[in-house]
């Protein structure tokens, strides 16, 4: 992950509450808390609106900044690899129970959407099921621990245009389930589903695999520091 050499001046606008919404500043202001120039500073919000990473507008009693998505992806990587860093030798071990349920039906044709299924085989080593299994977590200790989920470095799959559409960006935790096999779980930026639902893909069609029905409890044990990078199919099919 490429670190911006301006990162403390998105930290400093994060500090100011910019990941929540607008807020307003002087250059003045923000050169004192970075220990800067005003020039610097104003240099570095330039380059941050370049870069995509804030949205800004000028007016005569300062600017109003905003931090965009992209900008908060990038803190919220810096924070993950930084607790990843800071728990080394102790690695986060989260395991994670829940309920099958039958799903909104939408999970196959996002998961065969060419955008994001080539994305799968090449970065997480799998050409996957078209589907999702759907787990509701209803114990404390498993809602807990969707909660630590969101620690760990992720896999990302980008977002991308197709069919005069935008489809969003997704997490993937690689994961082990049922202890037998290996497949992910995928957090959409966009989904139906709150935190107290875990969405799980896999090469194999897993209610067949475990035979499972409505009701069953399955364990899913995240793998955080599985990586895989392979070639992407050259035609995988839509």
């Amino acid at each position: 992950m490429r670190v911006h050499r301006w990162f403390p001046t998105l930290y400093a606008l994060a500090r100011l509450g910019a990941c929540r919404g607008a807020v307003r500043l002087s250059t003045t202001e923000l050169a004192r808390m970075l220990g800067c120039s005003q020039q610097t500073a104003s240099r570095h919000l330039i380059a941050l609106e370049r870069e995509g990473l804030i949205r800004r507008k000028t007016s005569a009693r300062g600017c109003i900044v905003e931090i965009t998505p992209k900008g908060r992806n990038q803190l919220e990587d810096i924070y993950r690899n930084l607790h990843s860093i800071l728990r080394e030798g102790r690695p986060l071990a989260i395991t994670i129970e829940g309920e099958v349920f039958t799903g909104l039906g939408e999970g196959a044709y996002y998961v065969m959407r060419r955008g994001y299924r080539r994305q799968f085989v090449k970065k997480l080593g799998f050409d996957p099921y078209p589907g999702t299994l759907n787990l509701r977590l209803t114990a404390e200790k498993d809602l807990k621990a969707r909660m630590e989920l969101e620690l760990l470095p992720a896999v990302r799959i980008n977002g991308f245009m197709c069919e005069d559409r935008t489809f969003g960006e997704v997490r993937c935790y690689p994961a082990l389930i049922n202890e037998e096999v290996e497949g992910a779980i995928v957090v959409a930026s966009r989904s139906h589903y709150g935190p107290s639902v875990l969405e799980v893909i896999s090469p194999v069609y897993l209610r067949e695999r475990f035979n499972l029905k409505d009701g069953d409890r399955v364990r899913v044990r995240v793998l955080p520091h599985r990586r895989v990078e392979k070639a992407p199919p050259k035609s995988p099919e839509s």
